[in-house]
């Protein structure tokens, strides 16, 4: 494994991340719109990761080295949650119950504490890496 592969798989997980607490911190400002233009109140989003093997990598899965890559984002299909609150302007006005947001503000907030821990971890195996790079170049010297 090379440094530069190292860094690319490195790099390839802070993106990851940094895009998971955009994600989580867009489901955290929308936990209580209740309109959005597609109709209806917001709908939690989540991002979806893959391993993706480098070009050049070994065969066995054990010896393989992988890149994350974004699969995707999807909808959390939960059901929305249905508060009663006649005045409010999307209640229902039969019943007074509005279906809120299937946002869960303690599950993000966990959400946004394991991605941003997980970037710091990324960070640091970067900047040992780097160091390694520049104490092999002092030997070359």
């Amino acid at each position: 494994m090379s440094f530069l592969e190292s860094m690319d798989v490195l790099s390839s997980a802070m993106a990851a991340q940094r895009l998971r607490m955009n994600i989580t911190s867009s489901n955290l400002a929308n936990a209580q719109t209740t309109r959005t233009k597609e109709g209806g109140p917001y709908r939690r989003q989540d991002p979806v990761f893959e391993a993706v093997e480098m070009e050049g990598a070994p065969e066995s899965f054990e010896e393989s080295l992988k890149r994350v890559r974004v699969a995707g984002v999807v909808d959390d299909q939960r059901p929305f949650p249905l508060v009663h609150d006649p005045g409010h302007p999307d209640a229902d006005p039969a019943t007074g119950m509005v279906a809120m947001p299937n946002v869960n503000v303690v599950e993000e907030m966990i959400n946004m504490i394991t991605a941003a821990r997980s970037y710091e971890a990324n960070v640091t195996a970067y900047e040992a890496l780097k160091r390694m790079v520049d104490k092999a170049m002092e030997v070359g010297r």
